[in-house]
């Protein structure tokens, strides 16, 4: 077998790691992201008007960065001005481009928890359409009768099933136009 295949080959999670992560509290990953977060270089949270100003250089072109770069280090006097060395700055833009994969591999983790907090909301709201449901139709038996009063509560609040009027709105009325004598 290939180390090539071998590293595509899927492993099962024994059902001890499954239970032990599902043990794990949403309050402590959030401890454990912001100890994760304090040892981030340059943290911080910018308005989006900064973000905005900041994004559009952030983002130039890489080639031409290259470019700028052994331009200083082939004079002394752009060293001297920007007061940077090739050096310094080619190892900014290789910082910046491996902390790249930290942000693609938080954003992939984000869309993994959103999903997570949807199928479990998902769970929850079907769960609640489906006693909703059957609390309806108990509610048809004179044993059920103490349901009543959730039923119809539920009933208030449920917006699924809910028509929606069509309400037209009507013309504003048809005032008059003086006449003007020409």
């Amino acid at each position: 077998m290939s180390s090539h295949h071998s590293s595509q080959t899927k492993t099962a999670i024994p059902t001890t790691q499954l239970a032990e992560a599902a043990e794990v509290t949403p309050e402590e990953i959030v401890r454990q992201l912001r100890a994760v977060r304090d040892q981030i270089p340059e943290f911080g949270q910018l308005p989006a008007s900064d973000t905005a100003s900041l994004r559009r250089v952030a983002h130039i072109d890489p080639d031409f960065v290259q470019a700028t770069i052994s331009a200083v280090g082939a004079s002394e006097s752009l060293q001297k001005a920007l007061g940077r060395t090739a050096d310094e700055l080619r190892a900014e833009h290789e910082s910046a481009a491996r902390w790249a994969s930290v942000e693609d591999e938080l954003n992939a983790m984000l869309k993994g928890v959103s999903t997570g907090i949807t199928v479990r909301r998902h769970r929850a709201g079907l769960t609640a359409l489906q006693t909703y449901n059957m609390s309806r139709q108990l509610v048809r038996q004179r044993e059920h009768a103490g349901l009543l009063p959730h039923v119809d509560h539920m009933k208030r609040l449920n917006k699924f099933g809910r028509r929606r009027s069509k309400t037209v709105p009507e013309p504003p009325p048809q005032t008059p136009q003086p006449q003007v004598a020409i």
